[in-house]
């Protein structure tokens, strides 16, 4: 009888290339998780040497590093990498998903750094900007940017501990080491991390605050859009929380704290909702849904998708212990300018418009 082994990677593993590294929300997606019922006749053995015979292109030190964290846990207690495993033994192992092997070449692209030491960096992600390469975009990444910041210390490199989408701007957190990754990856697995995003929605949300709940999972008409599946028979469990932050009429601008991290759930949940964020082109929020048919209204609407050609999505603060102090940390952002310019034209547009009723 072989061992039972269950294995969940917490990504959707037929993204295509373009789309996993230039097109991911969130992050929950970088890790996998392993669930092992140990065969019956197994005989005494090191749980380190066992899983590496078990779990693709896990090294020793993968595998050592995991049991450091307190990622490897048995019979749901922890286990360091020398213990003997028994038959019937439940093995439950966070580890993070290895990348796809793509030569990173350092590139002298500047980076707005909020926070670093040995272990961690944290970055004012600009939109526009790619956070790994993949298919069509090889460079001018912000891996090959760290690549570069790193270039003379050959023992640091880009360990990535989330994403967010190319067009999407804020806060992302990089461990500088496979350790302070492997423990970041728990914690992420764990939902212990604190995100708060900022959004720019169509429509006038009924609700000051609600909760969203509904499987995300991929367009069967669209591949490169994800759909919710309220009945959970497609997709992975994803939970939004959202608060409404001002009122704009024809547009709101909201608060989302993410409960999962799921792939476009942000983008995907408020067009489930019946509000697609502002000038969002996958989601089809870059037409003109709410508001007048004036010739003035749709030309202020134009002038406001120029000033920010992307999606209204800023990823606004991340909280989170730090992998090796255990101090909790927490960093906040300033709205990406292109998204406050629209933000002061919907001001001065609503200060008009109770002038002009006609605005």
């Amino acid at each position: 009888m072989a061992d039972y082994i269950e294995r969940e990677e917490i990504e959707d593993p037929d993204l295509e290339s373009d789309e996993a590294e230039n097109n991911n929300e969130e992050v929950d997606e970088l890790y996998e998780h392993f669930r092992i019922v140990v065969d019956k006749g197994q005989g005494l053995l090191r749980i380190d040497k066992f899983l590496m015979a078990r779990i693709e292109n896990a090294s020793r030190n993968k595998i050592q590093n995991a049991a450091k964290a307190g990622n490897i846990l048995v019979n749901d207690k922890p286990a360091k990498s020398n213990y003997r495993i028994k038959p019937l033994d439940v093995i439950s192992i966070v580890m993070p998903h290895p990348l796809r092997e793509i030569e990173i070449i350092p590139q002298d692209i500047p980076l707005d750094i909020v926070y670093e030491d040995h272990d961690i960096i944290v970055i004012n992600k600009k939109a526009g900007m790619v956070v790994h390469p993949g298919y069509g975009n090889y460079t001018g990444t912000l891996v090959n940017a760290l690549a570069w910041r790193f270039n003379d210390k050959p023992e640091v490199q880009p360990y990535l501990v989330h994403r967010i989408d190319k067009d999407t701007s804020g806060i992302i957190l990089v461990a500088k080491t496979e350790l302070a990754q492997t423990r970041l990856a728990k914690e992420f697995f764990d939902h212990t991390i604190d995100r708060k995003y900022v959004a720019l929605v169509w429509g006038d949300v009924v609700e000051d605050q609600g909760t969203i709940t509904g499987h995300i999972g991929r367009s069967a008409k669209d591949r490169r859009q994800m759909t919710v599946y309220v009945d959970g028979s497609i997709g992975k469990h994803a939970v939004t929380h959202y608060k409404v932050i001002r009122r704009f009429g024809y547009i709101t601008m909201i608060e989302c704290v993410l409960e999962t991290g799921r792939t476009h759930q942000i983008r995907a949940h408020m067009r489930f909702l019946g509000h697609p964020l502002f000038n969002d082109e996958r989601y089809g929020g870059d037409q003109i849904l709410r508001g007048t048919t004036f010739t003035k209204y749709k030309q202020f609407i134009k002038n406001c998708f120029e000033i920010m050609p992307r999606q209204a999505l800023h990823a606004k603060s991340l909280g989170f212990k730090h992998p090796i102090t255990k101090e909790y940390l927490f960093f906040d952002s300033e709205l990406a300018t292109d998204m406050q310019m629209v933000l002061d034209k919907w001001e001065r547009y609503v200060a008009n418009r109770e002038i002009d009723p006609k605005g």
